[in-house]
């Protein structure tokens, strides 16, 4: 999937059981309409949402499943349990958390990564990162690519931003680590998404500047407000 995806944009099709958009139709409608603009993949969350975008489109599917557990603030695959739904889905690429932080029920993400790999070795493997550190064991433990989704939403990063200083947390990893590296996160308009390109991101995920329109409602009118 990486080789479909470089030089690209791919665009997080995702709404959260709570928004008015959460529908695996409408995301599969979503995900349609990023294909004929030109998307070159998409981000999914729960097997539904991708089962249904996979029935629109041909475009590769980056898959995940959010899901909130007591002992743990990981959500995003968090254990085999997502593992599962996320291969039954058929989503050409799975991304995990890959903080450091600990995971539901004792789990590892050592343990998770394994699991993966003896179940379907051809589904390639992204790891969400908030740091430097993160991306270093990501690298270690085998990983295709690292996504800087998780940079700014960790408590130990949440007073960071990916765009900060001309993108310098991007600059670092691109410097050092030597997994592809997807720039996602705050990237919200073509300018930042092209800047990403020219320091040497693989690809670009964008969701929320262009799948969310709650949210570019407030910010249009925040911005006129303000």
């Amino acid at each position: 999937m990486i080789a479909q995806i470089t030089g690209g944009l791919v665009v997080s099709c995702q709404a959260l059981d709570h928004e008015p958009l959460h529908s695996s139709y409408i995301m599969s409608k979503m995900a349609l309409a990023a294909m004929e603009g030109g998307a070159a993949g998409i981000r999914a969350n729960t097997k539904d949402d991708i089962l249904a975008i996979k029935q629109e489109i041909s475009l590769p599917v980056i898959g995940i499943v959010k899901r909130n557990y007591a002992d743990s603030e990981v959500f995003i695959t968090a254990t085999r349990k997502e593992i599962d739904e996320l291969l039954e889905s058929g989503c050409e690429m799975i991304a995990m958390d890959c903080t450091k932080r600990d995971r539901p029920h004792g789990e590892t993400l050592e343990e998770i990564v394994a699991y993966c790999r003896e179940k379907n070795p051809a589904v390639e493997l992204m790891a969400d990162i908030s740091t430097l550190d993160e991306a270093i064991m990501a690298e270690q433990l085998g990983f295709d690519c690292v996504s800087t989704t998780l940079h700014g939403y960790t408590t130990y990063t949440s007073d960071l931003k990916l765009y900060e200083h001309d993108f310098e947390f991007l600059r670092t990893l691109l410097r050092l680590i030597h997994l592809p590296v997807i720039a996602e996160g705050n990237v919200n308009t073509p300018e930042m998404f092209r800047r990403c390109l020219e320091l040497g991101a693989v690809s670009v995920v964008v969701g929320g500047a262009i799948t969310r329109p709650k949210e570019i409602t407030a910010r249009f009118l925040n911005e006129w407000i303000s």
